[in-house]
């Protein structure tokens, strides 16, 4: 049975997908729909004016939008429709890693010491990060779990401070535990970032169903030390499309607001360089899901293979540039290290496309 969901009082599945191409932006964009030739991609400053419509396996080649079947206009009302999160503002939203553990692939170490925590978190909030996002444990390929208790002892403390000195910036924990799930929330955190979407701890849904907090649902297959057995796709962006689709069902039916839900497609997790760049290369996918998006591929080894930079520090100018793939997708998330290049970036693609 293919996951469901009810979108304007109709059930969706995701057998069928609509894939958005042939973006306009600013005028062009708001002429096309005015013309009825292009639709609003999630709502967001993009409009696509063709799209690939999938129902399976089979697809149909890419159909001007003026030209598609009114049987699927369900589904393209789905993709145009600006996703609603109560929980963040409404705005795209840089999102600022505040790694706190030893072993992190770009900066283990540097914020383990509680009062380093609390500076880097502030030094991005001044920068201009609307979303700190606090991990205590590597999720890095290969990477060993650490207890939950172990991980909430790195969080906790520097949690607690950033709520008391950061009153009006959203803080994120990056955690696939419902101990530490608990403790955050109880703590001040505003978002619980799982990137196991909730299938790690069968204690974390119910949990969380509980609250009112937003919670991101990121796609991996397997478990860091395993994922990369995993990576073996058909169609990477429309599987991951579906799988992520089938845990936002899961979150829904086990009482969590669509609305609170964000989605991740999970680059770096059980993908290959390859199948992460054909990832990022179809983002609009995504739109299916009617969720907002979070995207993180800060410094990634594929930004490695890539460029040819060996150092993650170095990676910083390329994921501005690949960061920037979500904001067509809208009010979109956008995870990095560096956080005072990626907020211009962003500010001169939103002045370059009139939005």
């Amino acid at each position: 049975m293919p996951p469901s969901l009810r979108f304007g009082g109709r059930v969706m599945d995701f057998r069928r997908l609509v894939e958005p191409a042939g973006l306009l932006y600013g005028v062009a964009a708001r002429q096309a729909v005015q013309r009825g030739n292009a639709l609003p991609l999630a709502g967001g400053p993009a409009a696509f004016t063709c799209a690939d419509l999938i129902e399976d396996d089979a697809r149909s080649g890419f159909v001007p939008v003026a030209s598609i079947p009114a049987s699927w206009q369900p589904e393209l009302a789905r993709v145009a429709r600006s996703p609603v999160s109560g929980m963040l503002p409404e705005t795209p939203l840089v999102m600022g890693i505040l790694n706190l553990t030893p072993d992190s692939f770009s900066d283990g170490g540097h914020h383990l010491e509680t009062a380093n925590a609390v500076t880097g978190g502030l030094a991005m909030v001044q920068a201009g990060a609307g979303v700190l996002d606090l991990g205590g444990e590597s999720t890095r390929p290969g990477a060993l779990p650490v207890t939950p208790q172990q991980e909430w002892d790195r969080i906790g403390p520097a949690l607690i401070a950033l709520r008391a000195q950061a009153k009006g910036t959203v803080l994120s924990v990056d955690t696939r535990n419902s101990l530490v799930m608990e403790q955050a929330l109880a703590a001040g955190a505003d978002v619980i970032n799982d990137v196991s979407a909730l299938v790690h701890d069968p204690d974390a849904l119910p949990l969380l169903a509980e609250r009112e907090c937003g919670v991101v649902l990121m796609h991996m297959r397997g478990v860091p030390e395993t994922m990369a057995q995993h990576a073996v796709y058909q169609d990477v962006a429309c599987e991951v499309v579906r799988e992520l689709g089938k845990r936002v069902c899961a979150a829904v039916e086990g009482g969590i607001a669509r609305e609170r839900l964000v989605i991740d497609p999970g680059l770096g997790f059980a993908k290959t360089t390859e199948q992460n760049l054909e990832m990022l290369s179809r983002l609009p996918l995504l739109a299916n899901l009617g969720c907002r998006v979070l995207l993180g591929v800060s410094r990634k080894r594929m930004i490695g293979a890539l460029t040819g930079v060996s150092d993650p520090a170095r990676r910083d100018p390329a994921t501005q540039a690949a960061t920037l793939e979500a904001l067509p997708l809208g009010n979109s998330l956008l995870r990095v290290h560096a956080v005072e290049g990626m907020v211009q970036a962003v500010k001169l693609w939103r002045a370059v496309h009139a939005t």
